[in-house]
């Protein structure tokens, strides 16, 4: 194909980090060109929104400081144009095309099967059945990856890969294994497991939370199901994982629908594609690549140790390499085996296989490749949460089975000090354990995605053979500047990791670290006390406002009204009434509190009343916690309306009820002035205490979303997340790890 004016080209994947540095090279290099954009609407925004939003972009910008942005964006309108859709549902194709690039892909290793099949074998799937119904016979270049050939050692040719896999039974395999999930995780079993699991974490946040919690996991269950499906069946069949197996599929499909009819075919499979040497300038990349989140996390100091041939060859490529091979066959044609052009007419042109890679040309082994990145972490350490540098640790690469045994043990240890927690007291000793474990937990977890994900690749044997590829370099015009080239016998492993990539790389973690602390400090503004009168500040007593709890106040009350003589039986009783209590406020905090008020049962209300105008009252407001003075006055202050709503009966909260504007209580059944011991409506807590809140809110007229709530329970999550802004206050174990995992903030109203 000679460039033309009317050079016609379609591009699926225009989004993506290889298909937006294909279209900036089109556009800003070959002015012949006309691209339109496979690009399917997301949300509210269209394809045609998505598609002009990548001219803001970092890849267009020295582009666009070139000509202008007001001749860039000209450019961009005339010579671009939008197919929106669905590449599995595509709509008829009635514009003529030259050239199709088929960049479009699922590149993730581990995602469900079916969602994996679904892009990469179903999207290429409806490419080629839509040019086929077209009756158009455009040179399509699909882009694959050099790891289509699976688990395999020794050098592997630029050729067709040898299996005899039924991609259309293994992709309606993969359809049905959803609806398959989906019908296991719906099994009583399962459900009831899940039920018990749930109730266990979040039987105190009330029966609607157990059930979101255990849908919540069942759903999870399934995609955990679907992950391990795509990946055992990719290794059953010989590949590494779904997105390898998924694009040998998807090169079949090329295969079979479009060059065996006799079309021009043209396959492009880069390796581990990276940040750009030279365009659209050094080091430039579009969010973290495949081996970078493992760079990232050995430069926190996360990863100490890491299964690794270190003679293994880390085969990876510049991305504007693979660019500039991709624009080379679009805009030169179909090249025959030979390297010369096909002709036009050519009646079965065989398909051209061209591996963008390095492994053989310009090896870089695993040892050479950590060495690059030790050294550069050591020169310009990330920090730590205090601002200190890291020091990278030091890999020995020992065998894969020592890492994997003592990452195993690792995991049983923090496992069982995970359930530890769960009955231990909150104690700023224990919180701070707790936050201890959980980085713990989220390193080991990291650790082990990263083992199941990337040693396959930092074990491989294989070499990825790229004569032809250095054929069709060697066919580029004479004079084509270098940045134009992708020749990998060029690069400079140490200067392009030392001195392009990982600060490029590093840069980037950075500017995500600081939108990160920008977040937060808005985050802090918000928490800043706003006035307003449609604001509520919504107040837990036991445990958050008062230094009490039910029990206490119970004591305090009979100590001052049991006769001497009966106080041993009582406090026997209540000790051997504990474990009943205990087990009670362990599964619903309204349980406990209907149990434990059964013992006011024969006490006379007037009795109360006197003990709370009294000692008792003064004994409950010297437990007043400072913070929540403090608080509590910042509310009224800011016209907020302060409500406090307590699980306990009104009669006990009368001597601090003056601090807010309502009080929200339970109350005692009473028959002649004496107490039933029971209550006249049940307990206002965990779930119960949220649907009242939503109501209340309506009724007022309150604006949810800029109130405040504080509470220090686990069961008062279910109210806490219905404001926008929930607070925990010397919160017990459970909630501490809900708030560390919301973001909430954790107070201490000990002091003010």
């Amino acid at each position: 194909m000679t460039e033309t004016p009317t050079t016609r080209v379609l591009l699926t994947g225009a989004t993506g980090f290889l298909g937006q540095a294909v279209l900036e090279r089109l556009l800003s290099a070959h002015e012949g060109v006309h691209v339109t954009a496979v690009v399917r609407p997301r949300g509210s925004i269209s394809g045609e929104q998505r598609l002009r939003q990548l001219l803001r972009k970092p890849a267009f910008r020295p582009w666009r400081t070139a000509v202008g942005d007001e001749e860039a964006g000209r450019v961009f309108a005339e010579r671009t144009a939008v197919l929106e859709g669905d590449l599995s549902a595509l709509a008829d194709i009635t514009e003529p095309f030259d050239v199709v690039i088929h960049s479009a892909s699922a590149v993730s290793f581990d995602p469900p099967i079916d969602q994996s099949f679904s892009t990469n074998v179903g999207g290429a799937t409806g490419l080629y059945d839509a040019l086929l119904a077209s009756g158009q016979d455009p040179h399509v270049i699909h882009v694959s990856t050099c790891y289509v050939g699976g688990i395999a050692k020794g050098l592997r040719p630029e050729a067709p890969v040898d299996h005899d896999v039924d991609w259309a039974a293994e992709f309606e395999a993969a359809q049905r294994a959803r609806d398959e999930a989906e019908m296991a995780s719906r099994t009583p079993e399962r459900l009831q497991a899940l039920i018990q699991d749930a109730t266990v974490s979040h039987g105190k946040e009330g029966p609607k939370s157990v059930a979101r919690a255990a849908e919540t996991a069942r759903e999870e269950w399934i995609r955990t199901r679907l992950v391990e499906y795509g990946r055992t069946r990719a290794q059953s069949l010989g590949w590494t994982d779904v997105y390898t197996f998924t694009k040998a599929l998807g090169e079949r499909v090329a295969e079979q629908k479009w060059a065996a009819g006799g079309h021009r075919l043209s396959v492009v499979r880069p390796s581990i594609i990276e940040s750009a040497l030279r365009h659209p300038y050094p080091g430039w990349i579009d969010g973290y690549k495949v081996a970078d989140p493992l760079i990232m996390a050995y430069g926190k100091g996360a990863l100490p140790e890491f299964p690794g041939l270190p003679d293994s060859v880390l085969d990876v490529v510049p991305v504007d390499f693979v660019v500039n091979a991709i624009v080379a066959l679009a805009v030169g044609g179909h090249r025959t085996p030979s390297g010369g052009t096909t002709a036009e007419g050519d009646p079965a042109p065989a398909p051209g296989y061209y591996q963008v890679c390095s492994g053989a040309s310009n090896p870089l082994p695993i040892h050479r490749m950590y060495d690059y990145v030790r050294t550069f972490f050591l020169a310009h350490p990330l920090q730590d949460d205090d601002g200190e540098p890291i020091r990278v640790p030091e890999w020995r690469f020992p065998a894969n089975n020592v890492v994997e045994r003592s990452l195993a043990v690792k995991e049983r240890l923090t496992a069982a000090g995970g359930k530890l927690t769960t009955v231990l007291p909150a104690t700023a000793r224990t919180r701070g354990w707790a936050t201890s474990l959980h980085r713990a937990q989220s390193s080991l977890g990291s650790l082990r995605t990263f083992m199941d994900l990337y040693q396959a690749y930092t074990r491989t044997e294989m070499i990825f053979d790229d004569a032809r590829t250095r054929q069709l370099n060697a066919s580029l015009p004479a004079g084509t500047p270098e940045d134009r080239t992708f020749d990998v016998r060029s690069i400079d492993w140490s200067d392009y990791w030392q001195n392009v990539h990982m600060p490029a790389l590093t840069e980037m973690t950075q500017a995500y670290g600081r939108l990160r602390s920008a977040s937060k400090r808005r985050g802090a503004a918000k928490r800043g006390l706003r006035e307003g009168t449609d604001v509520l500040a919504v107040f837990d007593l036991e445990g958050t406002v008062l230094d009490s709890t039910v029990i206490h106040q119970y004591l305090q009350l009979r100590r001052r009204t049991l006769h001497l003589a009966k106080w041993p039986a009582e406090v026997a009783d209540l000790v051997s009434s504990a474990p009943t209590y205990l087990k009670a406020e362990k599964r619903d905090r309204g349980e406990f509190i209907r149990t434990f008020m059964r013992r006011y049962r024969g006490v006379t209300a007037g009795t109360v009343r006197e003990q709370v105008a009294g000692p008792l009252g003064q004994d409950m407001r010297r437990l007043l916690r400072p913070g929540a003075l403090t608080r509590i006055e910042e509310h009224r202050a800011a016209g907020h309306r302060t409500v406090l709503v307590t699980g306990s009966i009104d009669l006990l909260v009368e001597p601090i009820a003056h601090l807010f504007d309502e009080v929200v209580a339970g109350r005692m059944d009473e028959r002649d002035g004496v107490m039933t011991g029971y209550l006249a409506t049940p307990p206002l807590v965990d779930e119960a205490r949220a649907q009242w809140l939503k109501k209340y809110a309506e009724q007022g007229g309150y604006d949810l979303s800029r109130s405040y709530g504080y509470g220090d329970s686990h069961a008062d999550a279910s109210w806490l997340q219905l404001v926008g802004h929930p607070y925990t206050v010397n919160p017990d174990l459970p909630l501490y790890r809900l708030a560390k995992k919301n973001h909430w903030p954790i107070e201490d109203w000990k002091t003010a």
